[in-house]
């Protein structure tokens, strides 16, 4: 990977986030890229295998949203999968206090082994967003909430929304239908408690990708989030 500093300068310095263009902060990424491959042998983690295309597809999308989130926030990734945006948000920003969530176990082992190898704050939890949502041990919580190619975001909103405390934000990274989704959220956004605070547009290569931050302004209602397969069948 001797390619691998002025490649990713390169490509963040392209793409927006030129402010962790540099090679110290190379160094760790091309670490956690090392990690990742050798992970991604024993069990399906990401299909993207490409180095250039993990820079541009993986950390830079991730990094484009980490001036979003607040300093020194309790942050909560919902749906983490192989640790995105986890890793890369805790490489770039010490500040945070992350809490990874994913329902599969096997993907949270990479992220907690990957997170002690690179010296991250890092701490990982087993289960569904619908059910830790209704748990006051979650509720409610966290100052911050990201979500990633999880899901539609009146989908996203009820599982994610009920886990920011009043005053704390959701962050919803989307592809191209990001606008699309929102405009659909709004009934959804109005029920959960939050209000969408800002909506930025980036390009990655051929790309287009929605930062969607919305912020929780009042408590969402108990009721929320209802079972998966009512969430899913009439969404709000």
């Amino acid at each position: 990977m001797n390619d691998f500093t002025p490649t990713f300068i390169e490509i963040l310095g392209a793409c927006g986030p030129k402010q962790f263009a540099d090679a110290p902060t190379a160094a760790r990424f091309e670490a956690l890229t090392a990690l990742l491959a050798d992970a991604n042998r024993k069990m399906n983690l990401t299909a993207i295998t490409d180095e250039r295309e993990i820079i541009l597809k993986h950390y830079a999308d991730c990094l484009l949203c980490a001036d979003l989130i607040p300093q020194g926030a309790r942050l909560l990734d919902v749906g983490c999968g192989g640790g995105f945006p986890t890793l890369p948000l805790a490489i770039v920003r010490p500040d945070l206090e992350i809490t990874a969530l994913d329902a599969t176990a096997k993907k949270l082992t990479f992220v907690k082994t990957a997170a002690d190898a690179l010296g991250l704050r890092v701490r990982t939890v087993a289960g569904r967003a619908e059910e830790l949502g209704r748990d006051q041990a979650f509720r409610a919580r966290f100052d911050a909430v990201t979500a990633r190619a999880v899901a539609e975001l009146r989908v996203l909103a009820e599982w994610c929304l009920p886990f920011v405390r009043v005053g704390g934000v959701f962050l919803a990274m989307k592809g191209s239908a990001g606008e699309e989704e929102l405009a659909s959220a709004q009934n959804a956004l109005r029920l959960l408690g939050g209000d969408v605070e800002k909506v930025e547009e980036h390009t990655l290569g051929e790309a287009r990708r929605i930062n969607i931050l919305i912020r929780k302004r009042r408590e969402t209602p108990g009721v929320y989030p209802r079972r998966n397969a009512q969430i899913k069948k009439s969404p709000l």
